[in-house]
This record gives C-alpha cells, structure tokens and sequence, in this order.
C-alpha cells in the first residue's frame, strides 16, 4: 500500500512544469541578485573614478535611475515568484492524480479556461524578458568596452585612449565626464576588482534573463500541451455523456416495450 501511495504521488507530480519553474527561478534569482550588485558597483565606479555626484533636489539622474532599477528588480523577484507557484499548482490541476480525486468535470471545465489565461500571461511575460535581455545587453556592452579600454592601455605603451559618458548618454552633453588612459583614475579603474567584478556580473544577469526567456518559452509548452489534454478529455467528457443518455434513452425504450407485451399476453 506504501509503495503504491508513492508511486502514485511520483506520478502525479507535474515534472515538465517543474523543471521550468526550477529554471525559471534560477534566472530570475541571476538577474535580480547579479544584477542587483552590479548597479551598486556601477554607483562605485561612477563615484570614485569619474567623480559623480548625486544631483539635489528632484533632479532625475543616473544614480536616480539607478535606484529605481534596484526598486523593478525587487518587484521583479516577488512577481514571478509568485507566478512560479501558480504555474506549479495548474500543472498539478492538469495530471492524472488529481484527475482521479476530483473527477473529469471539474478538471475539463476550469481547467481549460486557466490553461488558456496563463498561456496568454505566459507569451506576454516572455515577450517582457525578451526585453529585459535586450536592455541588459547594453551595460554588458559599455563594460565590454571600458574593459577592452583598459586591456589595450596595458597592452599598447603611450596609447592615449578616453572614454567619455557622454558618449552612452548617462550625462548630458554639457558635462565632461571621461577618463584617459594617462590619468591616475583611469590605472587605479582599471586595476581593482570592483571593475572586473561589475562585469561579470552583468554577463550572469544577462544569462539569468536568457534563462527566463528559455524558461517562459518551456511554460507556453506546457501550457499548450495541458490546454490541448484539457480540451481532449472535455470532448471525451461530453461524448460519454451523449453515450450514457443514448444507452439510457434505448434502455427505457426496451423496457416500455416489454411491459406492453406483458400487459397484451396478460
């Protein structure tokens, strides 16, 4: 009886759903953790090596973009943490097991309405993470750069190269904020590992938003498959309630027409 219990529970357990919740969280916890910590050690840098400061009053600014950033990847995390779970949960309402305790009625008739809803949210949150790996593609780029700046300052001698800030539009044209190769800024940038350590944590962040993009795309999969099993057994359902009318329509029939001959041999 164990054993049976628990291989009836291993089968109930909705494996496709799980391993995209399981790569769905551990994207999400990549991009909002890496990049969590890498926009702080973007403030940092903006700080120490090209001398920013936060501007006063309601002035909206890079390090104000910053923060609210920091604010969407909270949110972030919370959303889809939760949307993991209710993902989860439909995948169970959609296996044999609980077709077995609750009946295929109720399975085939709410289920396919939440089937068909969750696939709509699901094409919508992956065209969403689409863009947010878009979007992160463009520090990994800028830190691509900063770092190729700094390899070939070590690698070419008395090479003057600069990089302005102007030039990604995180300052206004009006200020000059850049460091060359020949300032101290610009060595003592190039040689800590805040720098380093920035950039490989928006090349994770970036994975982390791939992995949710794969995983999002591994739901609508699911998804698909569980509308398609629902609206099955939703046919199969109502043919075997025509079947069972029709059988008790011909029962009745045979019946009345034994009591008839009865009645006339009576």
């Amino acid at each position: 009886g164990c054993f049976e219990c628990c291989i009836k529970c291993l089968g109930g357990i909705p494996y496709a759903s799980l391993i995209a919740t399981i790569l769905l969280y551990a994207g999400v916890a990549l991009f909002c953790g890496c990049g969590h910590e890498a926009l702080s050690g973007t403030v940092n840098i903006l700080q120490t090596y090209f001398e920013m400061t936060r501007a006063a009053g309601d002035v909206i600014d890079v390090f104000t973009m910053i923060d609210i950033f920091k604010y969407v990847i909270y949110g972030v995390a919370a959303a889809f943490f939760v949307y993991g779970i209710l993902l989860m949960v439909e995948g169970f309402f959609t296996t044999g097991a609980i077709k077995d305790l609750y009946g295929d009625f109720k399975i085939t008739t709410c289920g396919r309405c939440v089937s068909a809803w969750f696939i709509m949210l699901t094409y919508i949150f992956m065209l969403a993470w689409l863009g947010v790996t878009a979007f992160t593609s463009l520090p990994v780029y800028m830190y691509f750069n900063l770092w190729t700046i700094c390899r070939n300052a070590t690698i070419v001698d008395g090479a003057n190269l600069c990089l302005d800030l102007r030039q990604y539009g995180i300052v206004t044209i009006g200020e000059e904020k850049k460091v060359c190769t020949s300032s101290e800024s610009f060595i003592k940038m190039c040689d800590s590992n805040e720098l380093n350590m920035t950039f490989h944590l928006f090349i994770v962040a970036l994975a982390g938003a791939g992995a949710a993009v794969i995983a999002m795309v591994h739901y609508l999969m699911v998804l698909s498959a569980n509308w398609a099993y629902v609206k099955d057994a939703c046919r199969m359902q109502k043919y075997e309630d025509i079947k069972s009318k029709e059988e008790q329509e011909l029962h009745d029939i045979h019946s009345t027409r034994s009591k008839e001959r009865l009645n006339a041999y009576t």
